[in-house]
């Protein structure tokens, strides 16, 4: 049906731009990577530098998939885990709303990753073109699943925040 695949695209497009636009504005954007890497420090992850372009690599590279509908659960998952990692230490403590710098915004995005893991990428992708579809449960529970891994793995890796 060629509004459920627009609606998809769209989905898909907009939450690609966003991803890029957010590792792009962490490479090259206000502090460039070495203010990141001091924020990300800040937050309690070790070695700042390596998570800022950690942080640039995923964000544009899932971005990028997202835009071109290839491995679309994969790149979803790699959302949730960026956006996990950001609620969990950036913003969680800030409570919900994005204007007190709260978790609004990051949940969004990931649970929209989440459903465009379900749903699918729809026939305007390269996934449908390459016959490597993966949708329903299975899409959604990489997204969820692998996204919780990496927060999980580079929390226990990386994490050690300050004594207070």
């Amino acid at each position: 049906m060629i509004e459920s695949d627009t609606a998809l695209a769209l989905l898909r497009l907009v939450l690609g731009v966003i991803m890029i636009a957010h590792g792009v504005n962490h490479w090259i954007g206000g502090g460039k990577i070495a203010g990141t890497a001091r924020w990300f420090a800040s937050l309690g992850l070790r070695n700042g530098t390596l998570q800022a372009w950690l942080s640039v690599l995923t964000e544009i590279g899932a971005g990028a998939l997202l835009v071109l509908g290839l491995l679309t659960p994969f790149a979803c998952a790699a959302v949730v885990s960026v956006m996990l990692v950001a609620g969990l230490l950036a913003h969680r403590p800030n409570g919900f709303f994005v204007f007190k710098e709260g978790y609004e915004y990051v949940l969004a995005l990931a649970v929209t990753a989440v459903a465009t893991a379900l749903l699918g990428p729809g026939r305007l992708s390269l996934d449908h073109a390459a016959g490597i579809e993966i949708t329903g449960w299975a899409g959604g529970g990489i997204a969820l699943g692998l996204g919780v891994l990496g927060t999980a793995a580079l929390l226990a890796v990386f994490w050690r925040p300050a004594d207070k």
